[in-house]
Order: C-alpha cells, then structure tokens, then sequence
C-alpha cells in the first residue's frame, strides 16, 4: 500500500497538492481527511469524489501531517489500497441510540469481512463513545480493534461535522472497516500525565456526570487541590484549566489510568460532565500540570508498538487531544515529531475531543488528554 501526505489551506492547495501527488502514477483510493470548518468541507469532498477517492472526513481543533501543526487547514492522508479491503459506513444517530447504531454497522462489517477492524469517526459534542465501543463488542468480541476520535470545530465547542463522499452529518458515526485478512493495523492510546495524592472514592456520579468525590462536590475538591484561583462562571478559561491542566485519573484494576477530565460545568452544584462514563464507587486521583516527562511516554510508547507488534508500517493516523496542546503548547510539535520518526511515513493527524482506543493492558474505551497513533501495514 502505497501512501502521501499533503495539506493546503484553500481548496485550490489541496487540489494541487492532489494533483502533484498523482503525478508519477499514483492513484489513491481512500482518503483520510482532517479538515477545519472554515475550510470548504463540500467542495474538497465533491474534488475527491470527482477522482474517485472514498472519503473518512473529521473536522478538528487542529491538523497536521507532519511536526508544523496547523490551524484552519486540511490535512489529507491519501491511500492506494485495494477497494475490496475495506468499506465506508456512515450512519445518524438522531436518537442518541448509539450503540444500536454500532451493532448496526459492526454486523454488516462482520457480514463482509471475517474479522474487521474499524476506524471511527463520531461527530456531536456530548456523544457516548463508550456505547458506540460497546456496540461492536457485542458483534465483534471484546478483542476487536477499534480507533479513532471525536470531531472538532476549531475549539468552539458548538458543531462538529464528520462526513464522507456526500453525505455530512453533526450526530453521525463514520467508520471505516478493515479486512485484518489483508490489512495489519496496530494501535496504542498513551497519556503520560502524572497522577498526584492519594486514591479517592467518586462518591456520586450518574453515567459521565459527577457530583462529588469524597462526599465533596467534584469542582471543589479540584479547586482545593489544584491550588485554582479565580474559578468562576465568568472566567472564560476556567475549563481550559480545569481540563488541560488537572483533571481526574479514573483508576483501573485492569490496564493504565483514563484520563476525565471536566468539560462542562453545573455551577448550581459544581458538578461536572466528562467525555466518558465515572462510575460511583470508583476511585480516582488527580494530575500533576504536564512536563516533559507526558511527552516521553508517548514517544517510548509509540516506539514499543514498533518494536513489539508493527516492525513496518506502510501510513500512520493520529488522534491526539485537543487539550494535550493546549497544556504542552510550543512542545507539541516535539511529540508529533518523535512519533513521525518512529516509522518515518506518511503521517495525518488531528485534535480531537476525545479518543477511542484500548489503553496499554486495558479495554477498549473512550480516552481524554490522549495520544492515540494507528500504524497500517498492507500484508
């Protein structure tokens, strides 16, 4: 399988990026698309359909095919592989009935290929990923492989978009199957940040709502022990801070830490939603701010997929959280640089609003604060 990366910050760039790309024969099938909303999202899409190019389409807080990481662009991963390798499905969820929606595609990928993997898009702010992950267990196994992240929108928090050759949707789940039969695909969800303190109990918390963490309610013990000042409904980055900065590890028998941080505040209570489910009774503890050390995991992690399960990768797909830049700031083209370097091949990536991954040693869920790289190799 061969592959090219190219990017462009107008709908013209990219066409002749495409243009050139296809100078010496190549002839790409399958594109991975990470766009901004303030690009043309339909005329790019309609310009590759016209070459015959299927479409994986996510809007973003950021793209990048390489270290230089961009604002209000598209990056684009372009693919020669063979048609009969994989399948586009794309499918609304205006009921919330995500994991029915998953059932729904994992059965028909299990209909065509023997054992699929899947590559996932998921387009709306508050959606479930986990029940979407629980829907291709149920199909699938609880060993499937499954990747992918949340759509962006520049850091708006208003609409995120996935979309495919034409068709766009805000409440959608876009998901490319892979043959495994045919197609090596490996992938690690990694972290890095420290945890800090003892163990607490979340002592009430409903789904991804969480009320209280030892009886107190979840903002106000963060509050105390992040040392915050100035956290109120009129501090516009009081989220930034709380999310980027010093949000909960939920603890696991099984595996690493996940990463929950707040993302929308109820200041009648000073409880918050997270991305993933908390489940009352868990135990969590909370994050140091990052440092250098966040960086140096992921790359080792990265480096330890490679020298264990993927030797040779043919294209390379990041998911990295759109708050892991705004924590790491001018160091994160130093982390996207290291994973570059692992394989040195065709790279795209984004920032998402959360990842979807099996993290080391544990199951496969929804991940915050996360690097989430995805190494394809055509056998």
């Amino acid at each position: 399988m061969k592959s090219k990366s190219i990017k462009g910050k107008s709908t013209e760039e990219i066409k002749s990026a495409l243009d050139q790309s296809m100078e010496d024969g190549f002839k790409p099938t399958l594109a991975i698309a990470f766009i901004s909303k303030s690009q043309d999202i339909k005329a790019i899409s309609k310009m590759l359909d016209g070459a015959g190019i299927e479409i994986f389409g996510s809007t973003t807080n950021g793209e990048f095919i390489n270290e230089e990481t961009e604002k209000g662009s598209a990056a684009l991963l372009l693919l020669d592989i063979n048609k009969d390798y994989f399948q586009i499905y794309f499918e609304e969820y205006p009921d919330r009935s995500y994991r029915k929606v998953a059932t729904n595609i994992a059965q028909r990928a299990s209909a065509r290929f023997s054992t699929p993997a899947f590559l996932i898009g998921l387009s709306e702010n508050n959606v479930d990923g986990e029940e979407i992950l629980h829907g291709l267990e149920d199909v699938i196994g609880k060993d499937v492989k499954a990747f992918g992240g949340c759509a962006g929108d520049d850091y708006s928090f208003t609409e995120t978009i996935v979309f495919t050759n034409g068709k766009v949707s805000r409440h959608a789940m876009l998901c490319i199957a892979l043959d495994e039969s045919k197609v090596k695909i490996k992938g690690i969800a990694t972290c890095g940040w420290k945890a800090v303190g003892t163990e607490k109990t979340v002592t009430k918390s409903v789904g991804n709502h969480v009320y209280t963490v030892d009886d107190m309610p979840v903002l106000d013990i963060t509050v105390k022990y992040g040392g915050l000042k100035d956290i109120n409904p009129e501090n516009k980055d009081v989220l930034i801070e709380l999310a980027a900065n010093f949000p909960l590890q939920l603890q696991r028998e099984k595996g690493d830490p996940v990463m929950r941080p707040g993302l929308v505040i109820d200041w009648t209570d000073h409880s918050f939603y997270t991305m993933g489910s908390v489940p009352q009774g868990s135990k969590v503890r909370f994050s140091l701010p990052p440092d250098f050390d966040v960086m140096e995991k992921v790359i080792k992690g990265v480096e330890n997929l490679k020298a264990t399960e993927m030797p040779e990768a043919d294209a390379l797909i990041v998911f990295s959280c759109a708050g892991r830049i705004l924590s790491l700031g001018p160091l994160m083209p130093q982390e996207i640089e290291g994973i570059k370097n692992v394989w040195n091949v065709p790279m795209v990536g984004m920032f998402s609003n959360g990842e979807l991954a099996r993290a080391t040693g544990g199951n496969l869920e929804m991940h915050n604060l996360t690097t989430c790289c995805v190494a394809l190799k055509e056998k």
